[in-house]
Formats: structure tokens, C-alpha cells, sequence
């Protein structure tokens, strides 16, 4: 059993034992160099709990942890620092025990469990995707496998917002500036002609506002009344009256879209389980409105619209049902996670969506709650900052945004460049150089994105990321590739148990990262934070490239010891790979 499951029972039990005193949580960590010991418990915060001199307390449980613990062979306390001494017996059998465990650190989900929903992505189909997608996917993408090796069932889902004024207003631009182009005639991903139309449509807009202003309008009446945009909204008029021509022409352009968007999420590597579309959706929860009515949640205005009020909870007042009856986005977000919540045997919740909507969510789940739904206490918003490039900030309109696609090539380029000027892959054929030119590149693509705080903006450089030094993705790439190395070239049986003696110090300390794996899973699904699990294998790197700098491992002339220290390289491999599974990176064999 892993340290920190059986440490945190005894310390408990000590304290029991000793102060009558119930306590399960405690803060441990790793014992500083300069002491003796392996972990440490730190005592100050017990004082809240148990009056008493700090060292007193740490040599009483101390005292019983070694008396009642057979792996703790002695014990010190330094200013309320309780330093508890491993023996080198546990970390050799709890290294077997992984060793031997497959997909060790990976939990598997109780059939019986309800699931976890997690949405991410959730476009709009007037555009292709761009670098804010791509952190939203990465970021729902690895949570969703990180639940999932943490024990529990998980469903992938998105919403695609497929209606609406911005919808019609590619379509309208493509009707009026297309001449029938097409994405086989253009030569264009679907998602990417159709962005098109939505920049055309915004560039014909300015210039009738401008004209509306130079005929002697204010610039809020020329928006109002340029022509283009008038059009757009009789299109959606007709679109919502269920018009053939508007209608055909809507599923034609968006499946344009849907086709663009499959490539990209394969060559991202990331899927979904379940589509919901905002077309079938944008009317759920109106049928809400009316119970809520009449349970007085709701309020109605003089002009009929319907309100609720949560002043008293700190927030304002918030609209869900227009004067003319038509719903509002919140209207349809409570609607469709009702939905979800009936579709599916799910008791969790999660939506993966940048930080300008903390406000909207706040809102979402408290009306959810107020509606007496008792899982709107397990909603939970994936909040997630916004991604910058030294260049500035992105829009859509103007054709400014970074393109997914173009940056994706331009990852895998830079990649190509860097590997071509290293020089060592004259035995690779073309194909394989490709495969490994796309494995490095997506790899420092998605290590940079997800190794950051999912609530911190990022500053993304991509000639930063591809880096085979330091804490990016290449660098762990290429510590993997160096230990399937090590094993292609283990010309011996390394699959039994060996017993060395005494335990190398640096093999004892990759064995204390590695023990750490199944808890950081834990820890970054509780989080909901693939950040915890990028810097733990980080953390995991730099230990096994200390160990490979300064024991001998098939040069050793200790047979014993090369079969563990191939054996120790082995798990390390196994763990970063299933590491880097978590965060959607693969690893090459060769590097």
C-alpha cells in the first residue's frame, strides 16, 4: 500500500490513541536533504487539535508509528518536523508490486457508478476552429481520461452552436459573393470557406455602415439599418419558419463545416461520444420556465417577458424568456443540461469553457438549484484562461484569429526543422520521419498548453514549446525514447524479481516519485487540472535522468543490479507514457 494511504491512517491512530483526539487529514512531505528521513509529517498544524509542545507531540507519534509500523525503522524531530525513516524493504516491494501491476496507477470505473459528462469544444459553424479551441480540447479532452483513470465512467460531449444570426451571415455572404464555390472546387477545408464568408459578410457590413454614416445616419442607426445585416436577420426569420430553400442551404454549408472540423479533431487526437446540437436544443427549457412560473422561481414583466431575481444571493436579475416568447442562451443551457441529466446515467457535470463565462455558470447552476434539480450541486465549470500570442489578441470578424489547423502545420514544421538540424534519423524511412516530425510536434503543442494552471492565461510561444531542454514535451519524448533504448538493447530476461542490496539512493528516489503516480490521477481529477499531472511526469524526467547520469545500467558488472536498474528504467517508461496517454501526447519508440 502506497505511503500516503497507510501513513495518514496511523498518524491518525496515534493521535487517538494518545490525545482522544479525531483527525484524518495531515500535511506530509518530502523530507529536506539536509535531515534524515524520507517523508516528513509537519506537526504545527495539529496544534489547533492537541495542546502541546510541537516536538513533544512529534516524538509521541514518532514513538508509535515505529513501534507500530514495521516499514518505519527510526524516526527525528526537528522544530516540529516529524522525519519518519522508510525502510529500503518497503520501497522494494511496493516497486515490485508496480512493477507487476498492469497500467499501474489506473483505476478501473465500478459499472454500477453513474458517469461523469464532460463537454468541451462546443463551436460555432460560420468558422474554423482556432487556438483558443485547441486549449479548450486539450483541456476537456485530458480531464475526461483523467476521471476515467481515476476510477470513474466518463461521456465526451459538445454542443455545436449551429443557429443563429452568425450562422446566416456566412450563409447569406456565400449566397451573395460565392458564385457556387464549393470546399472541392476552392481546394478549401469546409470550416475554413465558410470562415471565409463570415470575414466577407463583416467586411461588406463596415462598408454600408460607413456609407449609413456619410449619408447623415448616427453610427448605431447605420448598424442597425445597413442592408446586409437586415437580410441576415430575415434569413434567420425564415430559417426558424422552417423555409426549404434557407433550411437546405443550412445543412449543405454546415456540414461543410462538420467535415472540416472531423480533421482536425483527428489530427488533434481528441473525439466525442455524443453531439448535441444547438438546433435541436435552443427550445428546451422553455416548458421549464412555465413550472417555474407557477412555483413563483419565475417572474413575469409588464411586456410579458420572464425574469428570476437573485439580488438576495448576489447576483442581478436575469431574463429567460423574451417579450415575444423566444428563449434567451440561458433559457437553453438549463434545458439542455436537463436534457443530458435525462439522456444519460450520469450524476456529474462538467463544462469546459473559457473564464468570460464565470459569471453565466454562476447563474446557470443557481437557477438549476432553485428549480429543486439535487445534481446542480455536482455542476462544475472547467474555467480556463484565455491564450495569447506575442503578436496580440485574436477576432474572428477580421480574420486575425490563429488558425488550429495552420498552427497545428506550423508545430510539426518547426519540429521537422529542429529534428533535421540534430541530425540523427538517417535510418528512419520517409514515413517514419513524418510520424515522428507530427509526434513531436503535437506533443510540444499539447505539453505546453496543459503543463499550465487551467485557470492562468497563457502566453503561447511556439518556437518555446518545441524545446528538447527544460520542462516542455519534447524533452519527455526524448527521455522515453532514450529508455527503449536502454531495453531494446537488455539482452537478458528482466521480467523476474530481483533483490539488491542496499537500495540505491537515487533508485530509492525514482521509486518515491513513481509511488506518487495513482495519487497525483487522484489529485488532478479531484482538480480537474491536467496541469498536476504534466508536472509530476516532468518531476518523474528529471529524477530518471539523475539516476541515468550516475549509475551504470547495462554497463553495470553488477548482474543483480542490471536487471533492476532495467527493470526501474522499464517502469519509469511504462509511467510516462501513461502520463503523457492522460494528457492526449503520444511517445515515439525512437528518437
Amino acid at each position: 500500500m502506497p505511503l500516503q494511504n497507510t501513513l495518514p491512517q496511523a498518524v491518525s491512530s496515534a493521535i487517538l490513541s494518545h490525545y482522544q483526539v479525531s483527525l484524518n487529514e495531515f500535511e506530509f512531505q518530502a523530507t529536506r536533504q539536509e535531515f534524515v528521513g524520507d517523508i516528513t509529517l509537519v506537526v504545527f498544524p495539529l496544534l489547533r487539535h492537541i495542546k502541546g509542545n510541537p516536538t513533544q507531540i512529534g516524538e509521541t507519534i514518532g514513538a508509535y508509528l515505529k513501534q507500530n509500523l514495521e516499514f518505519i525503522t527510526d524516526f527525528n524531530v526537528v522544530k516540529g518536523f516529524l522525519n519518519l525513516v522508510i525502510s529500503d524493504d518497503f520501497y522494494r516491494i511496493s516497486f515490485y508490486r508496480m512493477f507487476e501491476t498492469e497500467h499501474y496507477g489506473y483505476k478501473t470505473a465500478n459499472p454500477k457508478d453513474k458517469a461523469v459528462m464532460v463537454e468541451y469544444s462546443s463551436p460555432n459553424t460560420n468558422k474554423p476552429l482556432h487556438l483558443g479551441h485547441i486549449r479548450n480540447n486539450l483541456l476537456g479532452f485530458s480531464v475526461a481520461k483523467i476521471i476515467e483513470a481515476s476510477g470513474k465512467k466518463v461521456i465526451k460531449t459538445q454542443i455545436i452552436n449551429d443557429r443563429g444570426i452568425h450562422i446566416c451571415k456566412s450563409m447569406l455572404a456565400w449566397q451573395k459573393f460565392g458564385k457556387g464555390e464549393t470546399p472541392k472546387s476552392s481546394g478549401l477545408k469546409g470550416d475554413k470557406l465558410v470562415g471565409n464568408y463570415y470575414v466577407k459578410f463583416d467586411q461588406a457590413y463596415k462598408i454600408q455602415i460607413a456609407k449609413g454614416i456619410a449619408d447623415g445616419l448616427t453610427e448605431e442607426l447605420a448598424k442597425k439599418q445597413a442592408p446586409i445585416l437586415i437580410e441576415a436577420q430575415n434569413m434567420l426569420l425564415k430559417w426558424e419558419a422552417g423555409d426549404a430553400d434557407v433550411v437546405a442551404l443550412w445543412k449543405k454549408m454546415n456540414q461543410w463545416v462538420y467535415d472540416g472540423f472531423k480533421i482536425t479533431y483527428q489530427t488533434l487526437g481528441v473525439d466525442f461520444d455524443i453531439n448535441y446540437y444547438e438546433s435541436s436544443t435552443y427550445l428546451l427549457g422553455k416548458d421549464v420556465v412555465n413550472e417555474g412560473l407557477n412555483q413563483g422561481i419565475f417572474y413575469k414583466k409588464e411586456d410579458g417577458s420572464v425574469w428570476i431575481d437573485l439580488t438576495q444571493d448576489g447576483l442581478d436579475e436575469k431574463i429567460v424568456l423574451r417579450a415575444d416568447g423566444t428563449a434567451v442562451y440561458m433559457t437553453q443551457d438549463f434545458g439542455t443540461a436537463i436534457q443530458r441529466f435525462k439522456d444519460f446515467d450520469i450524476d456529474t457535470l462538467i463544462y469546459t469553457v473559457g473564464n468570460e463565462q464565470d459569471y453565466h455558470f454562476k447563474v446557470l447552476f443557481l437557477i438549476l438549484k432553485k428549480l429543486g434539480f439535487s445534481w446542480s450541486k455536482n455542476l462544475f465549470h472547467l474555467s480556463y484562461g484565455m491564450v495569447d500570442l506575442p503578436s496580440g489578441k485574436m477576432k474572428s470578424r477580421e480574420g486575425t484569429v490563429v488558425d488550429a489547423d495552420d498552427l497545428i502545420a506550423e508545430m510539426i514544421k518547426t519540429a521537422k526543422d529542429i529534428s533535421e538540424e540534430l541530425g540523427k534519423l538517417e535510418s528512419y524511412s520517409a514515413t517514419e520521419k513524418e510520424m515522428l516530425y507530427k509526434t513531436i510536434g503535437l506533443g510540444a503543442l499539447k505539453y505546453f498548453i496543459l503543463k499550465v494552471d487551467p485557470k492562468k492565461r497563457i502566453l503561447f510561444d511556439p518556437k518555446e514549446s518545441i524545446d528538447f531542454n527544460g520542462n516542455t514535451g519534447p524533452f519527455i519524448q526524448y527521455t522515453y525514447a532514450r529508455i527503449q533504448s536502454i531495453l531494446r538493447k537488455a539482452d537478458f530476461d528482466y521480467s523476474k524479481p530481483v533483490l539488491i542490496n542496499p537500495l540505491d539512493i537515487k533508485a530509492k528516489e525514482l521509486i518515491k516519485q513513481l509511488q506518487l503516480f495513482e495519487e497525483t490521477i487522484n489529485q488532478a481529477a479531484q482538480n480537474q487540472s491536467p496541469a498536476l499531472i504534466a508536472n509530476y511526469t516532468y518531476d518523474l524526467v528529471k529524477r530518471y535522468n539523475t539516476f541515468y547520469q550516475t549509475v551504470p545500467i547495462l554497463g553495470n558488472e553488477n548482474a543483480i543490479e542490471k536487471v533492476f536498474f532495467v527493470q526501474l528504467s522499464d517502469l519509469v517508461g511504462k509511467v510516462l507514457k501513461s502520463s503523457f496517454n492522460l494528457l492526449g501526447i503520444d511517445v515515439p519508440e525512437r528518437m
